[in-house]
């Protein structure tokens, strides 16, 4: 059964699961509808988010290889794996999905964080307020079945960017916490910063 959780609840991934070996991470949103500007008004630009997770060693960002995201789509040790770039958020279900293999991720590795940015947000005028029906959800890789969901129901009206939650390791079991915590970070290149 999977567990709806609230803004900074967090739970034990392989406490209740055990013999879980991998997760999928599934994130999705949709546009919310924007007034037209008239009849010769151009269309609006589609928002282009995009997830992106992030291994930290002892809390911090040591290295850019350590980014996995639409230009880096798998980890150097191939235990995160980004499923591809959704340009346009259309569509039910996931935009993005990200793998994660749990019991193979190198020792030095504690947490993973799941971030989420507009694509040239400044220069394309968008927010995260023109989003909604904004999750992020954790399912078991080798059942296929829901763990947690979290869904992202704040009013994010001008922030660019988004840490949705994060995995990590606590003595020796992995654990999720739902974080939802916007920023007004422009890019992921200033949002990683955070981190480092």
């Amino acid at each position: 059964m999977s567990i709806s959780l609230q803004k900074g609840q967090k739970v034990s991934l392989t406490k209740e699961n055990a013999g879980l070996s991998a997760v999928l991470i599934g994130l999705g949103w949709d546009e919310a509808k924007r007034p037209r500007g008239g009849f010769f008004a151009p269309k609006p630009q589609p928002i282009d988010c995009d997830a992106s997770a992030l291994l930290l060693r002892n809390g911090r960002l040591l290295e850019q290889a350590d980014i996995v995201y639409f230009g880096n789509l798998q980890h150097r040790t191939g235990t995160v794996r980004h499923m591809g770039d959704n340009l346009t958020g259309a569509g039910e279900g996931d935009d993005e999905q990200i793998i994660v293999e749990l019991n193979k991720i190198p020792a030095e590795y504690d947490r993973i964080v799941i971030v989420v940015n507009i694509y040239e947000a400044v220069k394309r005028n968008q927010h995260f307020g023109m989003i909604e029906n904004a999750f992020i959800r954790l399912v078991d890789g080798k059942t296929n079945k829901e763990m947690c969901k979290y869904n992202l129901s704040e009013n994010y009206s001008g922030m660019t960017a988004m840490i949705f939650g994060e995995v990590y390791r606590h003595n020796g079991e992995w654990k999720f916490s739902a974080i939802g915590q916007a920023t007004n970070d422009p890019g992921l290149s200033s949002l990683v910063n955070r981190y480092r």
